[in-house]
């Protein structure tokens, strides 16, 4: 049996704003840490759009691990090896919405796993 892969992940969205807001900010209190995290690897907040391809390609090519059903539509996660600009590829989770009658899944948060 084949694992299953984000719905729509050809359609994953990634927003310029949750890559430089949050995930590589460095004084966000949540993304702090995960920027550290990012930066480690190569990623900058001026490359942002070689993150966000990053990103939706992880989510598009890497098994969903979890799936919780919430009022907002279904969250998913997705576990496996991320691209990056130095090559080293850590594993990392995404965690996708994927919101009631949409299709196309946002990208709610990225960390190591």
């Amino acid at each position: 049996m084949q694992p299953m892969k984000l719905p729509h992940g050809s359609r994953a969205r990634v927003e310029r704003r949750k890559i430089i807001d949050y995930l590589l900010s460095s004084s966000h209190p949540d993304g702090s840490g995960k920027a550290r995290f990012f930066f480690g690897f190569g990623f900058t907040v001026e490359g942002w759009e070689i993150f966000g391809r990053a990103l939706k390609k992880h989510g598009r090519v890497n098994p969903v691990s979890a799936s919780v059903e919430s009022r907002h539509g279904t969250r998913y996660s997705v576990d496996g090896p991320l691209e990056t600009p130095d090559g080293r590829n850590p594993k990392v989770r995404t965690v996708w919405i994927l919101a009631r009658r949409s299709k196309s899944p946002r990208l709610i948060t990225a960390h190591p796993v």
